[in-house]
């Protein structure tokens, strides 16, 4: 049993070592004084301060978070229409046209969406003139395009698995369909909603494939950035900003779990003050 429990732990360990020691290997060399990153030459800072003074890096950085946030808003609330759609009306028509819709980007490489997205541009600009070349304007269209659909799919289990007991008594009280969803349906639902959003934002910041396509002069992401970058060898500058990425990551994701912890205790305990009150 012993040596059952300690192969099992060593298994674990060696599958944490093969994710997250390049991670760690990554941010030790981020301070490190040599341009080599394979040579360690001393502890330094220097290069967070060459990346924050490479403005082509910072635009793109500035370029990318407006971008995640525009698709994520805008990704969470046509998926969370879409989700409602396809579990409050169960028949209509075009009800499976509309659902391989909705979940062939997830099926879909991301190469032939991009390439898709292109052509649709570059014809839409030959018909109507619009969009006016590559922009940030393409981007967000490209990127929601894909988003929206990881979005449904969590909204739509997350509303499939509601009582729907408790719209239907609230709508029994007189309450309209429009105020029940605010004040019943979207309450309830508001966990997904942020995991939706959440998704759709780290899709977009991470996107190449698709952004590559559809991105322009002067609209350039920095994962396209840092692509570029790479490709003519690891540089300190890119350490160093992998290093913030993991660093604001790490905070966003503690700060998530300890929300997410207080919502978890604020609702066992109101279940036991009603139990006590019952």
């Amino acid at each position: 049993m012993k040596n059952r429990a300690l192969a099992l732990y060593t298994a674990l360990g060696l599958g944490y070592a093969f994710l997250y020691l390049p991670i760690v290997l990554l941010v030790i060399y981020s301070f490190n004084a040599s341009r080599l990153v394979t040579v360690w030459g001393g502890f330094s800072i220097k290069w967070y301060g060459e990346l924050l003074n490479d403005e082509k890096i910072l635009d793109a950085a500035w370029l990318s978070l407006k971008v995640a946030v525009i698709n994520a808003t805008i990704s969470t609330f046509l998926g969370t229409l879409a989700a409602v759609v396809l579990v409050r009306f169960r028949r209509f028509t075009g009800r499976t046209l509309f659902t391989g819709m909705i979940t062939a980007p997830l099926v879909m490489p991301e190469i032939i969406t991009g390439l898709a997205m292109l052509l649709l541009f570059v014809s839409m600009e030959l018909a109507f003139g619009w969009p006016d070349g590559r922009s940030v304007t393409t981007i967000v269209i490209a990127h929601v395009t894909f988003s929206l659909s990881f979005v449904t799919v969590v909204v739509q289990s997350r509303l499939a698995q509601m009582d729907i007991s408790l719209e239907e008594a609230a709508m029994d009280l007189g309450a309209r369909p429009v105020k029940v969803f605010l004040v019943i349906t979207l309450p309830i639902i508001a966990p997904a909603l942020l995991a939706g959003w959440l998704l759709s934002f780290t899709l977009s910041i991470d996107d190449v494939v698709i952004s590559s396509f559809v991105t322009g002069p002067g609209s350039t992401t920095l994962p396209i950035v840092i692509f570029s970058k790479v490709r003519l060898g690891v540089s300190p500058e890119i350490n160093a900003l992998a290093s913030i990425v993991v660093a604001i990551v790490s905070v966003g994701i503690l700060v998530f779990g300890i929300l997410m912890q207080r919502q978890e205790a604020d609702r066992l305990r109101s279940e036991r003050t009603a139990a006590d009150q019952g």
